[in-house]
């Protein structure tokens, strides 16, 4: 086994000078209709499945390098969730492929209609660095199912992903298809997405990262998916087995270190039932990691020191209740627990994208909407409830991408359901069939056979005009 060589950064004018000639080439590709082919796309799925597989312990290696991701945390939440949307599309591919037939106004006859799912072009995919794998590899698998080329952008900060990405990529594709690009995210996507006119941008990261890509999308109005973040409630009702909920909090909030965009960001607790949640709470954390959490094999670290100060500052915006302890040179961070009262506080402003969790108590569903409000459209909503109306009440009332009733996370391991967010959180979506959707837009067709044509759709007019009104009628 070869440990793949982290990637050296071309300067900008080897990077403009590679960009251009690779995406004359994409378009010439894509020109060709090579991509196209039901058994095209199917082949190339099968390809990168297959150099996965061979590569599964270095992406293993790299994740752990990167992250501290233990084995277990690392497939199930990156290399496992990547096979089943692979599984996924393949069964599904040929029937979201197929055209959809579409009904005919009664004054359009003897026309037939139909839709087609078409390949969007080229497209541009930049992945962040807390799932530096899946995150990279599921909108690809969309893409090539839509039937397009590709640009690639690895996250720097994850530098060992970024490489063994390259590899597999590499490996299993020619450039005129699919190409990495190596870089820094903030000199990288000015100069491909100024000088390079994609078909779409696909873009994961935070809301203010997301609002400069859109602008630069706009200079040649090229569509774009955002997947960004937002600080995503989690609410314990007053009906609530709170041992689930708090076992379920607890690993919602520990896995990857806390930076999961769909992490549990503050917990808003019923108070009938803060002081068992709480102990609960403890326990499991306590449960999981053990007594000294630095020393568990399965808690991960933050990314980088820059991070790490960053989480590092929010102990200190509350009361303490549990953990706190942190160690800067090996980048931990214990979870922790805190009190919150102060609305204005930057732990209760940004997203903390770490082990940090508020806790906050309400008395009323209107305290809730209140809380969560001061920080509008989260990406994900957790409601721990055994009651059906409360369940109601806040899917109905809290406008949010997706998430979970008695779960957390969860919910985007399931190919089937669509996962993106809304306002500041993002939009589009993706998984799935939802992913092939974005890459591909909708072509409507109709068509006339040429045995019949109606006299009184041509001039002159005249007299027609009685003819034609009962057709738009019907």
């Amino acid at each position: 086994m070869v440990t793949a060589a982290i990637p050296t950064f071309p300067s900008e004018e080897d990077l403009m000078a590679l960009a251009t000639e690779t995406y004359q080439r994409q378009l010439a590709y894509f020109k060709s209709g090579k991509t196209r082919p039901l058994a095209f796309r199917i082949q190339q799925l099968k390809r990168l499945t297959e150099i996965v597989r061979k590569h599964e312990v270095e992406i293993l290696q790299a994740l752990y390098r990167d992250l501290r991701k233990s084995e277990f945390e690392a497939y199930g939440s990156e290399i496992g969730i990547f096979y089943k949307e692979v599984a996924h599309t393949l069964a599904h591919l040929p029937e979201w492929m197929e055209p959809k037939r579409a009904s005919t106004p009664l004054m359009l006859l003897p026309s037939s209609s139909r839709v087609i799912p078409d390949p969007l072009g080229t497209v541009l995919i930049i992945a962040p660095w807390n799932y530096p794998f899946l995150l990279m590899m599921t909108p690809l698998v969309n893409a090539i199912a839509g039937g397009n080329t590709a640009f690639i952008k690895p996250s720097e900060q994850a530098p060992h992903t970024a490489a063994i990405v390259e590899t597999i990529v590499t490996e299993a594709f020619a450039r005129d298809f699919v190409a990495v690009v190596q870089g820094q995210g903030h000199v990288v996507a000015p100069i491909l997405i100024r000088q390079l006119r994609f078909d779409h941008i696909f873009f994961t990261g935070n809301p203010t990262a997301g609002r400069k890509i859109m602008e630069l999308a706009s200079i040649h109005l090229t569509p774009v998916t955002l997947e960004l973040g937002g600080k995503s409630p989690c609410i314990v009702d007053s009906k609530v087995n709170v041992a689930y909920a708090a076992r379920k909090i607890a690993w919602s909030k520990m896995i990857n270190a806390g930076q999961t965009c769909v992490a549990p960001d503050y917990v808003l607790v019923h108070e009938s039932v803060k002081v068992p949640f709480l102990e609960a709470l403890k326990a499991q954390f306590s449960r999981m990691l053990g007594e000294d959490p630095k020393a568990s094999p399965d808690y991960g670290r933050l990314i980088n020191r820059k991070r790490f100060d960053a989480v590092a500052s929010y102990i200190q915006q509350g009361d303490l209740l549990y953990g706190g302890k942190t160690d800067a040179e090996d980048l931990f961070i214990e979870p922790t627990l805190l009190e919150v009262k102060d609305a204005d506080s930057p732990v209760m402003k940004e997203e903390i994208f770490g082990p940090v969790l508020p806790i906050l108590t309400y008395r009323t569903r209107e305290e809730v909407l209140a809380w969560i409000e001061r920080n509008p459209y989260p990406l994900a909503l957790y409601v721990f409830t055994n009651s059906r109306d409360t369940e109601r009440f806040y899917t109905e009332q809290v406008r949010f991408g997706g998430g979970c009733i008695n779960n957390g996370v969860i919910h985007v391991g399931n190919p089937d359901l669509p996962f993106g967010g809304v306002g500041t959180s993002g939009m589009g979506q993706y998984h799935g069939k939802h992913g092939f959707d974005t890459f591909t837009r909708p072509k409507s067709i109709l068509k006339t056979p040429t045995w019949s044509d109606i006299p009184l759709w041509y001039a002159p007019y005249r007299g027609n005009l009685k003819w034609i009104k009962p057709f738009f009628r019907l």
